[in-house]
């Protein structure tokens, strides 16, 4: 009888002792579980753009998730609004074109502020970067400059956005960031999988980038990690390194470069009144004031030079004089390295495919090459007097350019030359160093995290009184019962 009264107490405090282990462990569970599984929610972010070239403004808009893949966000241009007007360059010369400068501005900002959610709008990051324009006002007018930044960021602090700067942003970080854009619309940092979430694509091959602009063009392409020196930059996206070679060119735009042309072919005319210009089409003829030619930092003013002297060109359509011209402007011999492209500025040879976008494409294009095409092929076109009525005064001499540019200076030949692709936009999105600049900045702005946990207040609470409650009445079994046993 003594043995079965023993059996029972021990069965009740090994009973006792399991309920308030159990107890215990749900109670720990439950706050494991409140802690551990908590979802967030990411709210939609919003980045805006002004990309102040040298003969326009573009403002654009991108959004992105708040939940970033490896530390950069996965940004999308849902907005370009083009600013009516010259250049930022051109401002604080006359009023009135300063007057439709500024109403572009203001409608583009409108409309872009009307599509962003008001409760977003102090939290949107504003930026305006200028590009080559403004780099060479700096040189020649640096008073003037400082003056336009200013009157762009008293206007742009004005906003209901987050503005953070306006400046001047470099060749590299201009050819840098045009290489990130071309490269993330091609899907080459990023892509979904079948789950619908984004992974780093295998076996995918980064896209050069060759951006052609109205004052400067720049070259980016991904080389071997152990190369460097000043046009080499080591950078991080989505979790992975690269390491991109990058140059710009300032006064080597389309503008620039047609200036430089033009006053070659000034400089061999003895009679200003009578001008033979072997880039013009056969017949064409125009007149222009000196200063359309010298006012820039990229030509060097004549001896007795005159602004409002008028020059009278005529066109004699001769390609191969035109061609010869076109060289000229560029410096082909001087060189310290292993391979340089032009002007003695050391370049690793290309290597896979590239993407040529803005003046490059809008070049081939007028010749009907826009795509891929052989180097022979688009040489030949460049030859041709077929180009359109509109394009005849700057398109001849701009085909000669551009193939110079590639085949002489960057050294695409006749196999890797196919490998350019010309194109304007990508996944409808234009191609430009606007939106590599947001993805890198999106990579440094925080995101608004909305934690949700799996329980609700109420539901957490009544779980840790009740597993609690269980705790202290089983311990109070347990001392019952030792305290019985013992009397």
């Amino acid at each position: 009888m003594a043995s079965k009264q023993q059996i029972g107490y021990k069965c009740r405090i090994a009973g006792v002792l399991l309920l308030l282990l159990a107890s215990i462990a749900a109670l720990v569970a439950v706050a494991v579980i409140q802690d551990t599984w908590m979802s967030k929610e990411y709210s939609l972010e919003y980045g805006i753009v002004i990309d102040s070239g040298s003969s326009r403004s573009n403002v654009y808009l991108y959004k992105w998730p708040g939940e970033k893949q490896n530390e950069t966000g996965v940004v999308t241009e849902i907005m370009n609004c083009k600013v009516a007007g010259d250049g930022i360059s051109e401002m604080k010369v006359d009023p009135q074109k300063d007057a439709k400068s500024w109403k572009g501005f203001k409608e583009c900002m409108d409309n872009i502020t009307k599509a962003i959610p008001t409760k977003k709008h102090e939290t949107t990051p504003l930026f305006l970067g200028a590009t080559a324009g403004m780099r060479l006002l700096h040189e020649k007018d640096e008073q003037r400059c400082n003056e336009i930044l200013a009157s762009l960021t008293a206007y742009l602090r004005s906003l209901p956005f987050n503005f953070h700067n306006a400046s001047i942003i470099t060749g590299q970080e201009e050819g840098l960031y045009g290489w990130v854009t071309v490269n993330y619309l091609m899907g080459n940092f990023l892509e979904k999988n079948l789950w619908n979430t984004y992974v780093h694509p295998e076996g995918k091959n980064t896209v050069g980038s060759m951006d052609l602009g109205g004052a400067s063009t720049q070259i980016a392409f991904a080389v071997q990690d152990d190369l460097s020196g000043p046009d080499y930059l080591h950078v991080k996206l989505y979790g992975y390194p690269y390491n991109v070679y990058t140059h710009s060119f300032l006064c080597y735009g389309k503008n620039e470069a047609y200036k430089r042309v033009l006053d070659k072919v000034v400089q061999e005319s003895s009679d200003p009144t009578y001008i033979i210009n072997p880039c013009y089409p056969e017949g064409f003829n125009t007149t222009l004031k000196a200063s359309y030619i010298y006012d820039t930092e990229c030509t060097k003013k004549p001896n007795g030079y005159n602004p409002h002297q008028e020059l009278f060109l005529v066109g004699t359509a001769d390609p191969d004089k035109c061609g010869s011209i076109v060289k000229s402007i560029f410096d082909f011999k001087t060189c310290n390295s292993s391979q340089c492209s032009l002007n003695g500025v050391e370049q690793p040879p290309v290597t896979g495919d590239f993407m040529a976008y803005a003046g490059f494409f809008f070049t081939s294009r007028a010749l009907g090459m826009n795509g891929t095409s052989d180097l022979d092929q688009f040489n030949l076109s460049a030859k041709k007097a077929w180009i359109a009525e509109r394009y005849l005064k700057t398109y001849c001499f701009a085909a000669h350019y551009v193939f110079t540019l590639l085949a002489d200076g960057y050294k695409f030949d006749k196999e890797t030359w196919k490998n350019i692709n010309f194109e304007r936009e990508a996944k409808n999105t234009s191609i430009g160093w606007s939106l590599g600049y947001m993805l890198s900045m999106s990579n440094m702005i925080p995101s608004e995290v909305k934690y949700t946990p799996p329980m609700t207040d109420p539901v957490f609470a009544g779980l840790v009184f009740l597993f609690s409650a269980l705790t202290i009445i089983t311990v109070v079994f347990v001392f019952i019962i030792l305290i019985r046993t013992c009397y």
